[in-house]
């Protein structure tokens, strides 16, 4: 469900996001290499950093599930929490979505994803970059450039959904 400051193309996107997460074990051979470099945002705790790459026995189950399938790259994750801190993706060979008539990623694109703890547990993103070339309905090419970033995190204490809605109707929005 959509939260009041996310667009239904949004929450369908972070929906997806989910769901191909969710597959990368199966999708994904993961390697260790000992003595990889840390990211160094996680307080001094040890990293186990995994390389990534397609799983040749992986058959994907829907149609967006086919983008694991040119995707490789590392992660980094936290060894006590294990919770993912960083992720970074290279799409190394052409993605055919719906067999290239939905869309065709081309190689060279490059993806990242960081999250923190953001108290009790619960993770959240504070960063996300998104840099792809795309063919859309077998007609138009087009590149994609997301950079999104987020901080100031605070948390507040439980409240019923109608003072939820007053916070954040008084919360200013950033400036530029």
């Amino acid at each position: 469900m959509p939260t009041p400051n996310m667009s239904k193309n949004d929450a369908s996107e972070k929906k997806i996001a989910d769901s191909l997460m969710r597959l990368m074990p199966d999708a994904m051979i993961n390697t260790y290499v000992p003595g990889q470099p840390q990211t160094g945002r996680n307080k001094d705790a040890l990293e186990i950093v995994l390389d990534y790459k397609p799983n040749p026995q992986f058959h994907p189950p829907t149609t967006m599930a086919e983008a694991l399938t040119g995707l490789q790259g590392r992660a980094w994750i936290d060894a006590k929490t294990r919770q993912v801190v960083r992720m970074e993706g290279t799409v190394f060979q052409p993605i055919n979505l719906g067999w290239g008539m939905l869309a065709h990623i081309y190689p060279g694109g490059k993806l990242t994803f960081e999250q923190t703890d953001a108290g009790n547990g619960r993770q959240i993103f504070t960063h996300f970059t998104e840099h792809l070339t795309v063919r859309a309905l077998m007609v138009k090419t087009i590149t994609v450039n997301v950079e999104v970033e987020a901080s100031d995190f605070q948390t507040v204490n439980p409240m019923n959904y109608q003072d939820a809605i007053h916070v954040l109707l008084d919360t200013p929005l950033p400036g530029r």
